[in-house]
């Protein structure tokens, strides 16, 4: 028997048994749904955490500090590798940095002390629907702080994620965020971060101090708008976050003062600088890189190596998940498969009476058994993705109010080869036994059965 008369053979086999044949299909679609949808799910998991931060962004980012005093090779409580010696940070060493190897961008962070007073009380402007009225907490006092500033134009490669609101608009002199530090001083917990979003607060750089009986400090006072609460690591000891513009003009207003250092502006023009990798793998020799030319320097690598570890393992176990499904599916078709044999034992014994072999009768079952396996295998990829993509939209929905980028889903290679051809030979050795059954089956018996 010829390939060719083996495939009519199973072709034939599939019409006579439509019934049977659509149902073992759809077990087999269903479970390679499973399965692709997980391996879809977990690629994105990766690219998004680990891939695209791979490219440049805030994983490969690596601080270069000015201001912590640092000797060797220290490890903070972080997690973060800490570098080299304390050196000042002025558009010198912006310009050598930024001609390192491997250095994608360099973003300069400017921070200076300032007064914050909050509303008084601090009201609500807009609250949420499920408050019914404003929501006042207990009168804030004015506090020391620090207005930190940073280039938004490329927030996306800087360590700032937005929990409520927005970024202020990167050429904006009166938008800023805020971090949890801020809401501590107004008696406020996380949950409530946008509470504070639409409301004002007031901050002034001084300039200098007078001895008048008491202290006092002429300033430079804004009103800026509050338009969202952030996590930042930009500076963690600072709450207040705003376009380095509004920060540049801050600090030029206190460094025209009598004694800009008695009021606690930083020497350095920057107080750090931000430097973005090219890729995730060149994050420790651009760190080599800057320790050599003398600027201490620090960087989440423990962080990002758990992260892989992580990852890495939830891919194992969405896989694992998915290959069960498959087993099922499979064990389905070998149910079927030996039902097939019982049902067309007078088709086998006509076949080797008309002088087919046992491998020719074997090949048929295996054949029909392979693209049941594969024909499932590509509807249930193909389902897997369109599974995917809708969990992706509603993902997205979130991540959007949360004020972050989307995903995206596509439909890699490797997961369509694993989906169809994985599927077809999980089928193929399913198919295996009841093969074997069919091709040993004496012609004799099998003529004389009724």
């Amino acid at each position: 028997m010829s390939w060719r008369d083996a495939i009519v053979f199973a072709a034939r086999g599939v019409r006579r048994r439509i019934g049977r044949a659509v149902l073992t299909v759809a077990a087999i679609a269903l479970a390679s749904a499973l399965l692709s949808s997980l391996l879809i799910a977990g690629g994105v998991a990766r690219s998004r955490v680990l891939d695209d931060v791979s490219k440049g962004g805030p994983l490969a980012g690596i601080r270069v500090d000015a201001a912590q005093p640092v000797v060797g090779e220290l490890q903070d409580g972080s997690g973060e590798d800490i570098h080299g010696a304390p050196k000042t940070i002025d558009n010198a060493a912006i310009a050598n940095i930024s001609k390192l190897a491997e250095v994608k961008s360099v973003l300069s962070v400017m921070v200076q002390p300032v007064l914050v007073i909050p509303p008084q009380p601090a009201v609500v402007a807009t609250a949420p629907a499920k408050v019914k009225r404003p929501v006042a907490v207990s009168k804030p006092l004015p506090y020391q702080d620090g207005l930190v500033g940073a280039d938004l134009t490329k927030a996306s490669e800087l360590p700032v994620t937005p929990i409520a609101g927005r970024l202020p608009q990167p050429d904006s002199m009166t938008e800023v965020a805020v971090t949890d530090g801020y809401l501590r001083e107004l008696g406020l917990h996380d949950n409530q971060a946008k509470l504070v979003v639409g409301t004002e607060l007031e901050y002034g750089s001084a300039r200098e101090i007078r001895s008048l009986g008491a202290q006092s400090a002429r300033g430079r006072w804004v009103r800026a708008e509050i338009v969202g609460v952030v996590a930042q690591d930009v500076d963690s000891h600072e709450s207040v976050l705003a376009p380095i513009a509004a920060v540049r003009a801050a600090r030029a207003w206190t460094i025209n003062g009598d004694n800009p250092a008695e009021l606690g502006t930083p020497q350095s023009p920057y107080a750090a600088l931000f430097v973005v990798a090219d890729s995730l793998d060149a994050v420790p020799r651009v760190r080599q890189r800057i320790t050599t030319a003398g600027y201490a320097n620090s960087a989440p690598e423990t962080l990002i190596a758990n992260v892989q570890r992580y990852v890495h393992v939830v891919e194992i176990v969405l896989g694992g998940i998915g290959l069960i499904g498959l087993i099922i599916a499979a064990l389905g078709i070998s149910n079927a498969m030996l039902a097939a044999v019982r049902e067309r034992r007078r088709e086998i014994g006509v076949m080797k009476a008309i002088g087919a072999r046992d491998r020719d009768v074997r090949r048929v079952f295996l054949l029909e058994a392979s693209f049941l396996g594969a024909l499932g295998g590509a509807v249930g990829t193909f389902l897997g993705w369109g599974i995917a993509r809708t969990l992706a939209a509603v993902v997205n929905n979130f991540l959007q109010s949360q004020g972050l980028a989307g995903v995206g889903v596509n439909l890699p290679l490797r997961v369509f080869a694993i989906g169809v051809f994985g599927a077809a030979a999980l089928a193929l050795v399913a198919g295996t036994i009841p093969a074997v059954r069919a091709a040993r089956l004496p012609a004799r018996q099998a003529m004389g059965d009724r």
